[in-house]
């Protein structure tokens, strides 16, 4: 039985591991071949460790696993020429191009200090990296192309101090973010007349290491010197309206999944949440 997205081929930044990679092996599993990369180095200015080398190359084994073909590289996609190189690579072995999964993000949070790039460096990847994702791979896209690009229910949440992602640190990703919102419709509407779509989905605090460091354990229990994943957990689930502490990866793969799929080819310029109803608990932000 064909796959729901049998015959495709899919660029997708960020393919490392967490959401990514969840992508790559969900799509994958239906039947798509996916051209995977990822920076695969440290951003000084990010506090937790960023993928390797090493998780690149799982990602690349996992899907092989599935049966699939993949060609995997190293790119950082500040660099929009790296991802040009990466994606004619891709288009050699693989010989063309459905869909685009902008995924590749960073929440550096360096706190208190006014000389940290972390600002620069989360805009530089969160927004201008989405953008170069876009840039390279848009004009491989035939008609009823996707393309889907991993935003945050961050960017959703008024800019207050309310909002942990657009707090001290961490305002580069939330602003970031927000302007997703408005790049997903406005390009919809300029790529519409090709039957191409665009679409965003907005997770909540998803269970990769994005959430999992000790930067963002300390927004959340500010009360605790050295919060631990214990002690945070409680102050994630509170923040859902489903009692749950975070999605895992895969909720999101299923979304974007079904995005690029022939099933959505009339749906286009939606930011799609999947939040365990976080923002209808918390429509003006989460309690200072």
């Amino acid at each position: 039985m064909a796959g729901r997205l049998e015959g495709k081929v899919a660029f997708i930044t960020g393919a490392a591991r967490g959401q990514g990679r969840s992508h790559a092996v969900r799509m994958a599993q239906e039947g798509c071949d996916i051209i995977a990369v990822d920076i695969c180095r440290q951003i000084e200015s990010n506090p937790y460790p960023l993928s390797t080398p090493e998780d690149l190359a799982e990602t690349e084994r996992q899907v092989k696993e599935l049966g699939r073909r993949i060609v995997a590289r190293q790119a950082d996609v500040r660099e929009r020429s790296e991802l040009a190189s990466a994606l004619e690579d891709g288009l050699t072995d693989l010989g063309h191009l459905d869909v685009i999964v902008a995924n590749a993000g960073i929440l550096p949070m360096a706190m208190g200090d006014p000389h940290s790039m972390d600002f620069v460096d989360a805009v530089d990847v969160d927004l201008i990296g989405v953008m170069n994702a876009v840039g390279v791979g848009l004009p491989h896209l035939p008609k009823f192309g996707s393309i889907v690009v991993t935003g945050s229910t961050a960017g959703m949440m008024p800019n207050t101090t309310s909002n942990p992602a657009m707090g001290p640190g961490s305002a580069g990703y939330g602003w970031s973010k927000r302007i997703l919102i408005e790049y997903v419709e406005q390009l919809g509407l300029q790529v519409a007349t090709d039957f191409i779509r665009v679409n965003a989905v907005h997770p909540t605090n998803c269970n990769t290491h994005l959430l999992h460091n000790e930067g963002l354990y300390s927004v959340f229990r500010p009360d605790l010197e050295n919060p631990t994943r214990e002690d945070v957990e409680p102050a994630f689930t509170f923040f859902q309206a489903m009692p749950i502490p975070y999605i895992e990866p895969v909720d999101i793969s299923n979304l974007v999944l079904f995005l690029a799929s022939d099933e959505s080819r009339y749906i286009t310029g939606q930011n799609i949440r999947v939040d365990a109803g976080s923002l209808l608990k918390f429509p003006s932000g989460p309690p200072s």
